[in-house]
């Protein structure tokens, strides 16, 4: 059985994609998801796009063959949180 695996993303409203700001398996991935729990940051649970974004190195940006994907994930974040692309693009 495989590990567990957890990536965490970071769109910054200068950059021009996400960004991969912290990746782990096992116990690694258990911590990202607190750590998002604890900050009130949905966590998707997407395995098939985190098998894709683990092979990312921390700090790189989300490839182009990946932003519909990752568009998805993030539109839903935004809902569930209550927000915009509009919040996004004022903050």
């Amino acid at each position: 059985m495989k590990d567990k695996r957890a990536v965490a993303l970071m769109y910054a409203q200068n950059s021009t994609a996400p960004r991969v700001v912290a990746k782990g398996a096992g116990f690694m991935a258990q911590v990202i998801e607190q750590r998002a729990k604890e900050h009130d940051i949905p966590v998707a649970i997407e395995p098939e796009l985190v098998e894709l974004l683990v092979q990312l190195d921390l700090n790189s940006l989300v490839p182009p063959e990946l932003y519909a994907a990752v568009a998805e994930v993030l539109a839903w974040a935004f809902e569930v949180d209550g927000r915009t692309a509009d919040d996004l693009r004022e903050a």
